[in-house]
């Protein structure tokens, strides 16, 4: 298996549910995982939002937030993931976990993520 770093731009995320990333299928049945080395939310409003990070668990249930209404300033950016890793997986029958991203104002938070896929 290669390793790929990759970045994921997502523009003008605004109030409702927005795929970030998606952990791609493995290669026939097997099970892919990726982890997630940075995201950052910057504001481009001319107002504070907030805003919040989560996955959609490929188990179809038991999904969490990564960071939940975080206050982010006019004109500021936010690093979500201060230095930790998150491990995001897909499993052999081709469900895959979502990173997902909404914000308290329409088209307001620019979103980047870095991954490490196929690890």
């Amino acid at each position: 298996m290669a390793n790929d770093f990759k970045r994921f731009c997502v523009p003008s995320v605004g109030t409702s549910n927005t795929t970030l990333y998606t952990v791609p299928a493995g290669a026939g049945s097997s099970a892919l995982e990726s982890i997630v080395i940075g995201i950052t939310m910057a504001n481009k409003s001319n107002s504070g939002i907030t805003g919040s990070i989560f996955i959609d668990n490929e188990d179809g249930s038991n999904d969490v937030f990564i960071v939940k209404d975080a206050s982010i300033p006019a004109g500021s950016s936010l690093e979500v993931m201060s230095g930790n890793k998150l491990v995001l997986q897909s499993d052999s029958s081709g469900n895959a976990d979502v990173l997902e991203g909404i914000a308290s104002a329409t088209s307001s938070l620019d979103i980047t993520v870095s991954v490490l896929e196929d690890v």
